[in-house]
């Protein structure tokens, strides 16, 4: 579409298509939505590893995993929830998605999820809290109530963790699952991209985890932890791109934006080299021996997770069916 400008204000357009406020347009998914589905794959990453450790009776040796590192969750959570409603435009609606369960939709199941998730972390935050805090007496707050409700969710914390599992599970994946049910995205309808996701949210809470750790013990495990998951995060991106170049036109050009387009330095330089690479082998080099500060690999994940999605959510939009 070319206007020109004939004169004053007319003008005259040399296609029917795509003029501004007239044809039909999308508002674009912005930073809000990267980072609604970065920290919802961190928080269930965070309490899928809490809820494993408490399981196996390890929370007193893996203490920044079972009590430290939760603490982040309903924080997160609720970042992200803030950051999805904001991004729909009219947030007093969006109530009206707890209105209908619809089975087949990525966006009701995630709903409904984090509406179960939210409160859980918090319940599971408050079996602990005042062991890791002995000032905090919720009669201060004038809530003494809470007393029963912290006994409560002591008393059945095996089943808060038997639920977590699949429910963080759930929500890890559904974040890439979400952006693969857009046919008319070439690059989101990959059935790869809920696996990725689910994977680059574990890999982040571990990260997490190596911050928040007590002892040196624990950093080790959950360092071979992400050391593994880097690997598979790392395998399954070769897996993505392999299989758009195996794909039609489409899925090609699409994969082009990454691959030969403006975001390919971010694609290489910032996610695959900064966010994979450079951590694992700073990684494994700490496991080694040598001396590498905890702290550079894992604020490296974690920030190659955020650009992860940024990539993908924003590269995505830019993918389009041929007409």
């Amino acid at each position: 579409m070319i206007p020109f400008q004939i004169s004053g204000s007319e003008e005259v357009f040399i296609s029917g298509r795509n003029i501004p406020h007239i044809d039909p347009h999308l508002t674009l998914w912005e930073f809000p939505i990267s980072l609604y589905l970065f920290l919802g794959g961190l928080s269930a990453g965070i309490l899928f590893f809490s809820a494993v450790v408490h399981l196996i009776n390890k929370e007193d040796e893996f203490k920044g995993a079972a009590k430290w590192a939760p603490i982040v969750v309903p924080f997160a959570l609720s970042i992200g929830l803030l950051a999805l409603v904001y991004d729909l435009g009219n947030p007093f609606y969006s109530w009206r998605l707890y209105t209908t369960i619809r089975l087949e939709s990525p966006m009701s199941w995630g709903a409904w999820v984090l509406l179960i998730v939210t409160p859980l972390s918090i319940l599971w935050v408050m079996t602990y809290i005042r062991e890791l805090f002995p000032v905090i007496k919720y009669e201060n707050y004038k809530m003494p109530f809470l007393y029963k409700v912290e006994e409560l969710a002591v008393k059945y914390k095996k089943y808060m963790a038997l639920a977590l599992l699949p429910l963080t599970i759930i929500l890890g994946i559904y974040t890439g699952i979400l952006l693969s049910a857009f046919n008319a995205r070439p690059l989101w309808n990959n059935a790869i991209l809920g696996p990725l996701f689910l994977v680059s949210g574990l890999s982040t809470a571990a990260a997490t985890i190596i911050l928040f750790a007590k002892s040196h013990h624990e950093r080790q495990w959950f360092s071979k932890i992400d050391i593994l998951l880097i690997v598979i995060e790392i395998g399954l991106i070769i897996h993505l791109i392999m299989g758009y170049y195996a794909g039609n036109e489409m899925q090609i050009e699409a994969l082009d934006v990454l691959m030969n387009g403006e975001f390919t330095t971010m694609f290489f330089g910032l996610l695959v080299v900064l966010g994979l690479l450079v951590p694992l082998i700073l990684e494994v080099f700490e496991l080694a021996g040598f001396k590498v500060p905890v702290i550079i690999p894992a604020i490296l994940i974690l920030i190659g997770g955020l650009i992860f999605r940024i990539l993908m959510v924003e590269a995505g939009q830019l993918s389009r069916i041929l007409y």
